[in-house]
């Protein structure tokens, strides 16, 4: 079981942002910028591509409502989307506030307070 399954579950906590019957939402605790939120389907899939067509697109649906919510939370110049997935054997994407090229690398990352994800995460949840 993935890190992603025993957060849906609620076996591990998270900053959720938002959640459907089919989606997850929450602040990325290894963030490359303020506000870096992933998206996961809540079934278990390993590759993006391995998703079936009416999930996918619900997921890229969803993703694009928590980019705009971001966009409207955090000063930046665009929302980044991400999938890689080497990390956590469950599809996700990661969305990332950007205001120059470097904050993609997942090199450089910031550091917050349990105080300020989770002043963020009703932040980001209020652009909804």
């Amino acid at each position: 079981m993935s890190i992603f399954m025993k957060i849906i579950n609620g076996e591990i906590p998270c900053y959720k942002i938002a959640e459907t019957d089919d989606f997850l939402a929450f602040l990325d605790v290894n963030p490359n910028a303020k506000g870096h939120t992933l998206c996961i389907p809540k079934q278990e899939i390993n590759k993006i591509f391995d998703i079936p067509d009416d999930l996918y697109l619900g997921l890229m649906q969803f993703s694009k409502k928590i980019a705009i919510a971001l966009e409207k939370t955090i000063p930046c110049k665009r929302i980044g989307m991400a999938v890689i997935g080497l990390e956590v054997p469950h599809a996700h994407v990661h969305l990332i506030p950007l205001n120059e090229m470097d904050e993609m690398r997942f090199q450089n990352k910031v550091q917050m307070t349990k105080e300020e994800f989770e002043k963020l995460a009703i932040q980001i949840q209020n652009n909804l």
